[in-house]
């Protein structure tokens, strides 16, 4: 449920991104690419600028044109400055230093340290509850969904190319569609695990037809928003309607309903859109750091409800 949190809000605000802005519309800024590629990137000068390049940057796909329009755009938002005018985004992003080969290092570190956490507390889920539990093979499938997801946030924050976009977008989805499999397992499948079963189905069919309408229609930021709205919400209100209906009779509930309200909470950062302090730091980043210690709350609740399931089963006890 928390990746799948993060991930409908990473996509709510990343769906309205358009690729073209203001700074790259700008003349003076076109014009400086324009001139830049034409004298560097040909001949002896590119040839040069291979040689120079240090090997990370090349692994990365980072190419002449990109370096000119990396330096093309720290030039646009000089004269911006010195104009009084606030700083502009380019290709629907704020501009940042590049860090080695890392194009926004601040959201690239906190999706790894989100991808880290989730990792050291699927490793503790495993050493803690027994395989014989109930919901234990379908906990652990949903970390493995999300460490996928962290890894794709990460290298797209590394290195923002069309396949990372779509792979950072592609995965999130499959987390929160995950999410809602695995509400629907908990909350019904235990019980009714044909139920389960036939959701399952349904939410591969439609994470297929999302997937396909956006590689070979259209990718349309629009139509994506919308989709992930949709099921971003449908898996929060199961999750609350859960910790209510349950809020009496399992001590732990809290620990999920604080994780959704947290992670809603905490989203609220996205919404202050700042130009990046030390042009490293924005908005997107502090949230994505501030999701990093929620992930510790929300195993404890797995753990927690795994052991009761398990002892509950033990029991001949009906679940919950």
């Amino acid at each position: 449920m928390l990746p799948a949190l993060a991930a409908a809000v990473l996509l709510l605000s990343s769906a309205t991104t358009v690729r073209s802005s203001q700074g790259d519309k700008e003349p003076v800024y076109r014009d400086c690419v324009k001139q830049c590629v034409r004298t560097n990137c040909t001949g002896t000068r590119l040839r040069g600028f291979q040689l120079a390049q240090p090997q990370y940057m090349a692994l990365t796909g980072w190419t002449c044109r990109d370096d000119c329009r990396y330096q093309c755009m720290w030039t646009t938002v000089g004269l911006y400055q010195a104009e009084g005018y606030r700083v502009p985004q380019f290709h629907g992003k704020w501009p940042f230093a590049r860090f080695l080969c890392f194009e926004e290092p601040a959201s690239a570190l906190a999706s790894l340290l989100n991808g880290l956490a989730c990792l050291l507390m699927m490793l503790r889920y495993r050493s803690t509850v027994p395989r014989q539990s109930p919901m234990y093979h379908t906990i652990n499938a949903f970390s493995l969904v999300s460490l996928n997801a962290w890894f794709w946030s990460t290298v797209f924050h590394t290195r923002d190319t069309y396949l990372t976009e779509k792979m950072d977008y592609f995965c999130a989805t499959a987390v929160i569609l995950y999410s809602i499999y695995l509400c629907c397992v908990r909350t019904l499948g235990l019980r009714r695990p044909g139920v389960s079963s036939i959701v399952g189905v349904l939410l591969i069919l439609a994470f297929t037809s999302h997937v396909s309408y956006l590689t070979f229609v259209s990718f349309d930021y629009g139509y994506n928003m919308a989709a992930n709205a949709t099921i971003g919400m449908v898996n929060l209100l199961w999750w609350l309607c859960w910790c209510w209906q349950n809020r009496r009779t399992l001590p732990y509930w809290w620990k999920c309903g604080l994780v959704v309200l947290l992670l809603h909470g905490l989203a609220l950062l996205e919404l202050l859109d700042f130009p990046p302090l030390l042009w490293v730091l924005d908005a997107h980043a502090v949230w994505h750091l501030s999701t990093v210690p929620v992930h510790f709350l929300f195993y404890s609740f797995l753990i927690d409800d795994s052991l009761y399931l398990l002892n509950t089963e033990k029991m001949g006890v009906k679940v919950e």
